[in-house]
């Protein structure tokens, strides 16, 4: 059955490989992205979606309460990584913008709509940091903690409603995210820094991160199945094994 998919952070990654997926699959595809340049190159380079500059932490966000969206893949999400004692505050205040209020702002304005059909389906896009954290990735996995409680509440709340909630954890893919996440502190963190002596472990859990990233084609099939799919799950780990890996990785 053909749905209108609506996804934030078109632009790249997951989310531009999903959206030209979904209309390939014959699905309306209203794909978002954070700025003007980027959705005119999308547009450009994918003229069989319907492209919207939605910059989910401003006052456009409020535009999409008018569209008819059966599917919101939340897929927007900012990366940042240092020590918690020693992180730029003003940055972690930045990727709660980003990756929770933001997420939360759009997911409210399309709920309006899809509560008064009585039918819809949000797919949030956490991660394997959204359930575990490690070293250096502790601003980043706060806010999918967040997304994880934000998630499972309104799985709850909106079921009776007729609207489906349903998470997706990737690991590490090639997207170029996690490259630039983990290169992140390196903008700020130096020998004055209160743990400057852990600096060669901090930067060799970055590259062991990186290192032998898998191919997001993977995730974006995923975010298809569960669009088109009848019931969903609470998580949804892809790879299914990444969270035994990951544990056992961190010695958990």
């Amino acid at each position: 059955m053909t749905t209108t998919v609506m996804i934030t952070g078109a632009g790249s990654g997951f989310g531009k490989l999903a959206s030209i997926a979904l209309a390939g699959r014959g699905h309306e595809v209203i794909a978002t992205t954070e700025t003007d340049a980027q959705a005119d190159a999308l547009r450009t380079e994918a003229p069989q979606l319907t492209v919207e500059r939605v910059d989910i932490t401003g006052d456009d966000v409020t535009k999409v309460s008018a569209w008819d969206i059966d599917v919101l893949i939340n897929n927007a999400g900012a990366g940042q990584t240092g020590p918690m004692a020693d992180v730029p505050i003003e940055r972690v205040r930045r990727l709660f913008e980003v990756n929770v209020f933001g997420t939360l702002a759009v997911t409210q304005h399309v709920l309006k709509g899809m509560v008064a059909k009585g039918s819809g389906r949000v797919i949030i896009v956490s991660s394997i940091a959204g359930v575990l954290s490690a070293p250096t990735f502790g601003p980043y996995a706060m806010t999918k903690h967040a997304l994880e409680a934000m998630g499972k509440a309104m799985r709850a709340e909106l079921a009776p409603l007729g609207v489906d909630v349903t998470l997706l954890n990737p690991g590490p893919y090639q997207t170029g995210f996690n490259d630039r996440m983990a290169e992140s502190m390196w903008e700020w963190f130096g020998a004055s820094s209160i743990n400057a002596s852990a600096s060669d472990m901090f930067r060799s859990f970055g590259e062991m991160v990186t290192n032998g990233q898998m191919d997001p084609a993977e995730v974006a099939q995923r975010m298809v199945e569960l669009t088109e799919a009848d019931t969903t799950t609470e998580n949804n780990f892809v790879p299914p094994e990444i969270r035994e890996l990951a544990a056992g990785a961190l010695g958990g």
